[in-house]
């Protein structure tokens, strides 16, 4: 007999509930949920690079009082900085997948960005969250545009308060462990893409086969195409930066926002760690951070990790993969890993000498460890290698 998954009052970190996560789903949503891209060597860089920046703590401040993690996300207030990033076709994990999260998020008080590959329609998604929490909206832009145009405007009108373009997956990346578990035909579908699964002769990979609609010819001059699709004054949020010189495209664009992330490590293998993003943005163009909201995600699992995401300049830190971990025990599971990273979050704020995000800032972290992979220019040639290849 395979052991069942422990009782939710038995876990007391992200790392309890990553670890229950195969106890509770089937082999194929195990596998669609945990792989990354090739290697995985960005999945694990991820986190480790967290790993290597270390902490300045400050004593003898008066920390006695409440911690202050209210904050906004695009001017929508929240409880915390840490959000619900978009996350694939949860109903492979809980009958009622992103309704489900969304319920999680609006008794934590969290914001949520709902997917276009999500298991319920964005107006099914939005009906739950009622407007009690911030609610945006991801979009993967669809080779037919008109599909896209489509959905937005259900978006729209079910009252999502941005839109999350995904930018970093013109193609989907080969991830293996999805690709080698194989798939009941038909069982898994998106209602807003169209996408419906069934096996190839690639293999069986839910993320691959899933997202042969997105465009691959999404460019810069689509931000233009995006706004006229929507409402004058509503937030374009890009995600998937991973360079400073993309960082500061997205600025010159005019977008709202950006999201430092590598797809948790989906996409492209040894792609950056999006930690080590976040710093070469400040050492390259730090005036990103106060002409755009800058999120983070990929590899988060403790408070220390989104204490350090905030210190460099992040103003929301995102968690995927551990969403879908809380999701293998419902509303009440997403809640719980909220709140874990919360309350560990306070603990670090108090134990640096801090007790409110405005006193957040560099100086409280030691990033002597990694500062040697960061890049220190804006240019886009290598730094020393300046060959090229002879035309034949």
């Amino acid at each position: 007999m395979s052991p069942s998954k422990p009782p939710l009052p038995s876990l007391i970190s992200t790392h309890d509930f990553a670890a229950a996560f195969p106890l509770a789903v089937p082999p194929k949503t195990l596998a669609f949920v945990t792989s990354a891209a090739t290697d995985s060597l960005t999945h694990a860089a991820n986190t480790a690079a967290y790993a290597a920046i270390t902490l300045r703590p400050r004593v003898l401040r008066d920390v006695a009082g409440p911690v202050a993690l209210r904050t906004t996300l695009l001017a929508r207030p929240v409880r915390s900085p840490i959000y619900a990033a978009p996350t694939s076709m949860g109903r492979t994990v809980h009958p009622e997948g992103e309704r489900e999260i969304a319920r999680g998020c609006v008794t934590a008080g969290a914001a949520v960005v709902v997917s276009t590959s999500a298991s319920f329609a964005v107006r099914d998604v939005l009906r739950v969250v009622g407007g009690r929490v911030p609610a945006f909206f991801q979009l993967y832009v669809d080779r037919d545009r008109g599909k896209s145009e489509a959905v937005l405007r259900e978006a729209v009108e079910a009252g999502a308060g941005a839109v999350w373009v995904t930018v970093d997956a013109p193609v989907i990346g080969k991830r293996e462990a999805d690709e080698r578990v194989p798939l009941e035909e038909g069982k898994v579908t998106t209602p807003m893409s169209g996408a419906q699964a069934v096996r190839d002769a690639a293999g069986g990979g839910l993320g691959r086969i899933m997202g042969k609609y997105v465009d691959a010819s999404l460019a810069w001059g689509d931000v233009a195409w995006l706004r006229a699709c929507l409402p004058r004054g509503m937030p374009v949020v890009l995600k998937g930066i991973q360079t400073a010189a993309d960082a500061v495209r997205a600025m010159e664009a005019g977008v709202e926002g950006i999201v430092v992330s590598n797809h948790g490590g989906r996409s492209l293998d040894t792609s950056p760690a999006t930690i080590l993003v976040l710093l070469e943005l400040q050492r390259c163009c730090p005036q990103v951070f106060d002409r755009m909201e800058v999120f983070v995600d990929g590899g988060v699992m403790r408070g220390t990790d989104v204490f350090k995401g905030l210190c460099l300049g992040a103003r929301g830190v995102g968690i995927g993969r551990g969403i879908l971990y809380g999701l293998g025990y419902g509303e009440g599971g997403v809640r719980k890993y909220m709140e874990i990273l919360n309350d560990e979050l306070e603990t670090t704020m108090r134990m640096c000498g801090v007790t409110s995000l405005d006193e957040l800032h560099p100086g409280l972290l030691n990033t002597r460890a990694v500062d040697h992979l960061v890049p220190s220019s804006l240019d886009e040639e290598h730094p020393y290698a300046k060959w090229r290849r002879s035309k034949l």
